[in-house]
């Protein structure tokens, strides 16, 4: 029995050095990803992405860009994460219990992929209904700039009317004008 209680007690693996002695690139990568600095990195990454339509990359490119980058750091993300749980594996006995709860996280966590994709098909679907609302628009931007255009060219056609008309009436009062001299000069010499 002491035995037992012995084996229990001695530190098991004693031989392999502690995590923070001997960390590898995929565990350094797998812990940076939980970081302020992280999330902040990618936050600026997908806003440069969205930025690039303002350089003139279509909304369809963009999001290929952006779907291609966050797929590739997902399949990176994953590989690291597999290398940290086979080097864990190989260096402490005691998480094979844990592997089976890690299992069912990942059965957990594919079941969120799959609902995932189903709100990225949605995101899609709407992204769909956004560029027809953004044709409309365009349709309709079309329709007022050739209605703005009509009414300038109503207004430029009422300007010149009333010039003409302004000029006859001027004419017109000129000749008055005329006139009324004309007759006070005969009433004068009468």
């Amino acid at each position: 029995m002491k035995d037992k209680k012995n084996k229990k007690n001695a530190p098991k693996d004693a031989a392999i050095p502690p995590l923070k002695e001997k960390e590898t690139v995929s565990t350094k990568m797998t812990r940076w990803i939980g970081t302020p600095l992280s999330v902040l990195i990618h936050t600026i990454f997908f806003a440069g992405v969205f930025a690039m339509k303002g350089f003139g990359y279509s909304v369809e490119e963009i999001l290929l860009i952006l779907t291609t980058a966050v797929s590739l750091e997902a399949i990176y993300l994953a590989i690291f994460i597999q290398m940290t749980i086979n080097r864990q594996e190989e260096k402490l006995h005691e998480v094979r219990a844990d592997i089976e709860e890690i299992s069912e996280d990942i059965e957990d966590i594919q079941e969120d992929v799959e609902d995932l994709g189903e709100d990225f098909e949605e995101i899609t679907e709407d992204i769909g209904a956004i560029q027809e609302d953004v044709e409309e628009l365009g349709e309709d931007f079309e329709e007022i700039t050739e209605d703005m255009e009509e009414d300038e060219k109503k207004e430029e056609e009422y300007r010149s009317e009333r010039n003409r008309n302004l000029q006859k009436i001027e004419t017109t009062l000129q000749t008055l004008i005329n006139e009324l001299e004309k007759m006070k000069e005969h009433k004068i010499e009468k």
